[in-house]
Order: C-alpha cells, then sequence, then structure tokens
C-alpha cells in the first residue's frame, strides 16, 4: 500500500495552508532550482485589447489546484492503471515574475529571466499566465536550450490565431504571439488547434501562418479527425512547446476569460491530444492563458485550468518514466 498522506501527519484539506500550485514547495531563491518541474506565475494582461484580469490567474489557477492536493501520493487513475504525480515527480512553486506596471518589454524581460533559469536548472517550466503575450518572452527563453537540444514544434490550443505581424505599432500584444514565435529559427513548426469563427487575425494572417508550416484546425475539424488523426498531423518525436489559450474552451464551461468564443472545446477534447502528445515526442515547456477570474463567480474556470494542468503533467512524467 502507498504511503498515502492522509494516514499520518496533518491533515491538509485543500483550504488550508499556503495556495502554490498543487501545494508543491515554494522555492524563493532561483539559482537553487532542484526540481522536475517548476510553475511561473506571469500575471501580465497589459497586451489585452479588451477585457483585462488575467493578472489574477496565476493566483485564482494556484488557489484552484489545491482541490487536487488532498496529499494522496498521486493521483490514480482507474482508467489508465496508472498513478499520476506521485512522489518520484519533484515540483516546485517559483511564485511570479516581477511584473512592472505599463512596462511591457521589462515585464516580459522578467518572465523570460524566470523560464531560463527553469530551463538552466534542468526542469520543465510551466508558466501561468496572464493574457497570451506572456508566450512570447517564454519561447524567447528557449533560445539557448534550443541551441543545445533542437527545436521546438510549438503546439497552441486557442480560439484565435493569435498572428497578428503588427498593428498600429503593437508587436507584443496579445494578438501576436504565434506570429513572433514562427519567427524564431529554433521553431520547427507549429500546430494551432480550435480556432473558429470571428478570430484576432485577419486573411492574410491566415495565409502566412500556412505559408510558413502552420497547419490550423478547428475545433469541429478536430472532432471530425479525431483525436488520433491530429496527433498523426504533429511531427512524431519532437520537442513540443505547448500553448493553452483557456478561451479554447467553451464559455460554458469556461466563462472566465477576457475574450470568450462560444463554439470551443470541452475537456476530454484537450485532454485527449495533450495525453497523446506526451506519448509522441517530449513536452517541454508549457504556458497557460487568459484565465481571468472575475468573469466567472463559480470558478469553474480556474478549476479547468488547474484540473488540466495536473493531468497533462501526469501524463509527461509517466510517459518520461517509461522510456
Amino acid at each position: 500500500m502507498q504511503n498515502h498522506g492522509y494516514m499520518s501527519g496533518r491533515l491538509n484539506l485543500p483550504f488550508t495552508g499556503i495556495a502554490t500550485f498543487g501545494k508543491s514547495p515554494y522555492v524563493e531563491d532561483w539559482d537553487s532550482i532542484d526540481a522536475d518541474v517548476c510553475i511561473l506565475g506571469a500575471p501580465f494582461d497589459f497586451g489585452t485589447q479588451w477585457r483585462a484580469g488575467a493578472r489574477f490567474g496565476p493566483r485564482a489557477v494556484r488557489d484552484a489546484s489545491t482541490l487536487f492536493s488532498f496529499g494522496h501520493a498521486g493521483a490514480y487513475d482507474h482508467e489508465d492503471d496508472a498513478t499520476y504525480l506521485d512522489g518520484s515527480v519533484r515540483m516546485v512553486d517559483l511564485g511570479d515574475a516581477d511584473i512592472i506596471h505599463t512596462k511591457t518589454d521589462e515585464s516580459h524581460q522578467n518572465i523570460e529571466f524566470g523560464v531560463r533559469k527553469i530551463l538552466n536548472a534542468g526542469a520543465l517550466p510551466l508558466v501561468i499566465g496572464g493574457d497570451h503575450s506572456v508566450n512570447i518572452p517564454c519561447i524567447s527563453a528557449f533560445a539557448d536550450d534550443c541551441a543545445k537540444h533542437g527545436p521546438i514544434h510549438v503546439v497552441q490550443i486557442d480560439a484565435h490565431l493569435d498572428f497578428v505581424d503588427e498593428r498600429h505599432g503593437v508587436t507584443n500584444g496579445h494578438g501576436n504571439p504565434m506570429r513572433r514565435a514562427i519567427e524564431k529559427e529554433y521553431v520547427s513548426g507549429m500546430t494551432q488547434l480550435g480556432i473558429r469563427n470571428v478570430s484576432s487575425t485577419a486573411k492574410e494572417g491566415y495565409e502566412d501562418a500556412r505559408a510558413r508550416g502552420s497547419d490550423i484546425l478547428s475545433v469541429r475539424q478536430v472532432r471530425k479527425l479525431g483525436p488520433q488523426v491530429v496527433l498523426n498531423r504533429i511531427p512524431a518525436g519532437a520537442r513540443y512547446y505547448v500553448t493553452i489559450d483557456i478561451d479554447a474552451f467553451c464559455p460554458s464551461i469556461a466563462a472566465g476569460t477576457g475574450t470568450p468564443s462560444h463554439g470551443g472545446f470541452l475537456y476530454y477534447d484537450v485532454l485527449e491530444i495533450l495525453q497523446g502528445l506526451a506519448k509522441r515526442g517530449d513536452v517541454v515547456g508549457i504556458d497557460l492563458v487568459e484565465v481571468a477570474p472575475a468573469y466567472d463567480p463559480t470558478e469553474s474556470t480556474q478549476i479547468l485550468a488547474a484540473q488540466l494542468l495536473l493531468n497533462f503533467l501526469g501524463f509527461i512524467f509517466h510517459e518520461r518514466a517509461r522510456r
């Protein structure tokens, strides 16, 4: 029998203690990171074009993650007959990158600094935003890592293409990150899933994305193809960076976001793709963005985000242990 946390020691209920992600240890000194995965908050939302509020996303997702942190010596999934995120996975929370209000460049530099520290420590970065512009410094942080270990393929799960080059001088807002990513020589390609309806990018942006090697699928196309066919379109054996915008999901289950878009994914639509991705190659970086908790009084949006991330981390390290 496993040594469950609820068999001895303190009763660590979700509403007690400090709300780190998954109640993982807090590491203040970024020069002494010794972990397999590090959580970094990026509470920046100055890149939004409509409703702000994603600056409170990291705090809300952390708080929601305590719901799944009873100390069960991992999470047993009876469908997979596997225990995920057991004691062998060392997960720590680094707190938040320093955000300087009204200063996009400086705030992005601080996010990039944090991700570089994680990569230099040999850990997997999981960044919780913040608006989608925080993906720009996250991808920039991979320059040295990719020089050593090879390129990354970006998998985006989102309602919007986010492929705007420049609009009224804005190049680093939340409509620009995928364009900034594909410009990096170490980004080998891109898969964009869930893109639908009224988007943030004009027709020429779609044409540009496809010309640069992006594979774009809507929610309906993903469902018609099925998860395995979608996965087969993603290069096998690659290093994957996964960026998840919570507005990829239907507002009926994720209302707490700045730019909700109806017709989105449901939970298992995405979870099955993420599980397959963990088996198909090596996930080396993750960000989840655009949780704006004020717009969802039920708190379901941040619970969805936390549940998705914890499951995804479980899949990643389960597959790494089997290799």
